[in-house]
């Protein structure tokens, strides 16, 4: 999901610097909740569940190894003590949109297993974090049983995260881009918190070069014709996600911006 700036070096657009030029873009699972109320907290004995229902389905009868240990290599990575938006919070909200979304997808369990590794390398001074995620990905899935074909399809949607850009027939990278995203359209409180997390994820940056590079982002967004792709996202979070974004570039670019 969109989280600050890019890197001080030039570079390509990163996993939270969607490219300008992405295309716009059953029924929706019974979980209702939305991005305008906070996610539930979930426990790790809960991930875990989780993780292992995605896997287990996506293996199929063939069956692999025990998934625990993968799910714990993950949530060891997501805990890494200089995360403050890229969390197990992110990853249990991206993967509560997911349930919200998963009667548009054509492969739910597959997103599912996306959403797990879509930022589980994450070095905010870096710009090759989605690569690294879906070579995880390649390396773990393999070794967790998954087939090739199933693995590197989860790989691609992993990659996919690093501009959200998806053709209009791609069903999957648009449910996984739409959880991702899901954060710009919170409560403007929640996405206060959420935007003072990014701040705190880049804090190596200095004030100007943050606001300046944070702002950069938030215009490409705002240029993109649509930021959702899925009917529900459109329906539900576009309105508020435009609004709340116009807000936090007028704070890091008005008169009146926090010094």
């Amino acid at each position: 999901m969109p989280d600050a700036t890019p890197d001080p070096a030039p570079q390509r657009p990163t996993p939270r610097t969607p490219a300008p030029q992405r295309p716009t873009p059953h029924t929706p699972a019974q979980q209702t909740r939305t991005p305008h109320t906070p996610a539930p907290q979930s426990t790790d004995a809960d991930l875990r569940r989780r993780f292992a229902a995605a896997l287990h389905t996506a293996r199929g009868p063939a069956g692999g190894p025990d998934p625990a240990p993968y799910a714990d290599a993950l949530l060891a990575r997501w805990a890494e003590p200089h995360r403050r938006y890229h969390t197990t919070a992110h990853l249990t909200a991206v993967l509560d949109h997911i349930d919200t979304l998963a009667g548009y997808a054509d492969s739910p369990d597959l997103v599912r297993l996306a959403a797990w590794f879509h930022d589980a390398v994450h070095r905010p001074d870096r710009s090759e974090n989605e690569e690294r995620s879906a070579r995880l990905a390649e390396r773990a899935l393999t070794e967790a049983g998954l087939s090739g074909d199933r693995t590197a399809e989860v790989a691609r949607l992993v990659r996919l995260t690093a501009g959200h850009a998806t053709a209009p027939e791609d069903r999957d990278g648009a449910v996984l881009c739409d959880a991702d995203l899901a954060t710009l359209a919170a409560a403007p409180t929640a996405y206060a918190a959420y935007a003072t997390a990014v701040r705190a994820e880049y804090g190596f940056l200095p004030d100007a070069a943050f606001r300046a590079g944070r702002a950069a982002l938030l215009e490409q967004l705002l240029a993109l014709p649509g930021l959702f792709r899925t009917p529900y996202g459109i329906r539900e979070w576009e309105a508020r996600a435009r609004a709340n974004v116009t807000e936090e570039l007028r704070s890091l670019t008005g008169p009146h911006r926090p010094r």
